[in-house]
């Protein structure tokens, strides 16, 4: 399975989609700011922000586990 940093997923689905920075945050109505900073890694994000951009490319935030012995 092919991994992707959280900040690169957003960027290139929302490319894929054809949105702006502003046409994404006006479609999930969260501001522009919160776009432009998840796509370049703001690591002080709120969680509930990520998902409703998520939401729209039929996503979430989700825990896995890296290391397979506990």
């Amino acid at each position: 399975m092919d991994y992707q940093s959280l900040p690169e997923y957003v960027k290139q689905t929302r490319k894929r989609y054809r949105l702006t920075q502003l046409e994404l945050s006006e479609k999930v109505g969260v501001g522009l700011r919160i776009v432009r900073e998840l796509e370049q890694g703001e690591v002080s994000l709120r969680m509930n922000k990520v998902n409703l951009v998520l939401q729209l490319f039929g996503a979430k935030l989700a825990s896995f586990r890296i290391n397979q012995n506990p």
